[in-house]
């Protein structure tokens, strides 16, 4: 697709974009950075949410430090002057419910005069859905198609965790976020859609059962430990704390919740995830 041909999109919020050309610069949230970049797009800078500091976080940056992609800070405290010195003639977002972006308030756009485009990483769509959408906005700026579906990458991976899982000794698998000795978020699976993917695939997840969270039921590690899972998929983000007073046994694998979403960061999770599942087995027989 050539920069000088006319460009259009429409975002998850309904929002019509459009440009007299193809925008050559991107500015995104790191999720949404991260996944562009894997697809073929390389933002100019990206910003963080109110969960990040004024560092890049290692476990939300896939790709982007390595392809030397500037980090502006956390979106909600950032410095307009700083995104607008890059000059992006697209923001890229994410939103949760669908009508506002998650990490940029939206006048910072408007100020600058740049579109800003927000993908939907909520429940209301499946994984492979979000995996298509981002992969339609990179193609819209020219990188080269590609459907979940038939991603290779993505396909094999998802068929190991599906063999792993389909054994009967599979450890139940609990995933949370950590946030102190005192207090633990435990994910409600059918929430995210990233793990109802993979239940989906077969893994045996846990839910934490009624209380208040649509996202998370907030509780005490003893709560946790009293659901006896097999395996947690704990929090990695810099902002998280680690698992504590968990019983000896169980098994740890980090967990992003904002993974990139982009075949290729899948396919490295459900990789992982798949090894974790097999040693975990192997330990408990």
């Amino acid at each position: 697709m050539s920069g000088s041909q006319a460009w259009g999109f429409t975002d998850d919020r309904g929002t019509e974009l459009g440009a007299d050309r193809v925008p050559p610069r991107v500015a995104a949230y790191v999720r949404a950075g991260a996944a562009l970049l894997d697809l073929g797009v390389t933002p100019v800078a990206v910003y963080g949410s109110g969960h990040d500091g004024g560092a890049l976080d290692p476990a939300k940056a896939g790709a982007l430090a390595a392809a030397g992609v500037p980090y502006l800070g956390p979106g909600r405290a950032l410095d307009e002057g700083a995104l607008r010195e890059v000059r992006p003639d697209l923001i890229v977002d994410v939103t949760y419910d669908g009508k506002s972006p998650y990490a940029l308030d939206e006048a910072v756009a408007e100020r600058l005069g740049v579109p800003l485009a927000a993908l939907s990483v909520g429940n209301e769509l499946t994984l492979p859905a979000i995996l298509d959408r981002f992969a339609a906005l990179a193609a819209s700026l020219g990188a080269e198609p590609v459907r979940a579906a038939s991603d290779p990458e993505l396909t094999a991976a998802e068929a190991a965790l599906r063999d792993v899982a389909a054994a009967r000794s599979g450890p139940a698998v609990l995933a949370l976020s950590g946030a102190g000795p005192e207090q633990v978020h435990l994910a409600r699976p059918a929430a995210w859609p990233e793990l109802a993917h993979l239940a989906g695939l077969g893994v045996r997840l846990l839910d934490p059962g009624p209380g208040p969270g649509a996202n998370w039921l907030t509780g005490d590690w003893a709560g946790a430990a009293g659901l006896r899972p097999g395996l947690v998929l704990f929090d990695e983000r810099e902002h998280a704390t680690p698992p504590y007073e968990l019983p000896s046994g169980v098994s740890l694998t980090p967990w992003n919740p904002e993974t990139p979403p982009s075949p290729a960061a899948y396919a490295r999770f459900f990789r992982v995830l798949a090894e974790a599942l097999a040693e975990a087995r192997v330990e408990r027989s």
